[in-house]
């Protein structure tokens, strides 16, 4: 694995790059809008990202809510979802080669009604930066399972998501 404070000043760079874009309000608008429309209707906001941990909120309002005046499950699944995406982007990003990335699990549950902003916080990037590891070295698919737990703004958990990300490192051309 390479450790963000050894990693050569090419690969820092590259890191450094799609971080200041990912958290540019207006180059990832533009990105949910070629990429991810949904992610951009609903109003979601990439709002801490570094190597080991990523928040992401979802807010609470007409474009998120469903009849039962709660967030819709499905605007939580896509915030929940970009939290450990911009990790898993940020650690094939810091790989050697070129690596592809590919949800393959998922489990929820849902504690509390969502009837505000939900933020949610992924702190486990070292797992994922492993996980590409891996496939790098091995040349085998590899599997990283990771947490992300949404908050109301008053701390209390509203739900919990675990997602596998599967990578491989693809094959270099000569």
């Amino acid at each position: 694995m390479i450790e963000p404070a050894t990693a050569p000043a090419v690969l820092t760079g590259a890191f450094e790059k799609r971080r200041r874009q990912m958290l540019s309000p207006v180059l990832m608008r533009l990105y949910y809008l070629s990429k991810l429309p949904l992610a951009f209707v609903a109003g979601l906001r990439l709002r801490e990202l570094d190597e080991r941990r990523a928040v992401v909120t979802v807010p609470y309002g007409w474009r998120t809510t469903n009849p039962f005046r709660s967030t819709y499950f499905a605007a939580l699944s896509m915030a929940a979802e970009l939290s450990t995406g911009a990790l898993a982007m940020v650690a094939t990003d810091l790989a050697p080669r070129p690596v592809a990335l590919l949800i393959v699990g998922l489990t929820a549950s849902f504690e509390k009604k969502a009837t505000a902003t939900t933020t949610f916080t992924c702190e486990e990037g070292d797992k994922l930066a492993a996980a590409v590891a891996r496939a790098v070295e091995t040349g085998e698919p590899a599997t990283a399972e990771v947490e992300t737990i949404g908050r109301a703004p008053d701390g209390m958990v509203v739900a919990r998501f675990t997602f596998t990300w599967s990578f491989k490192a693809r094959t270099q051309r000569s």
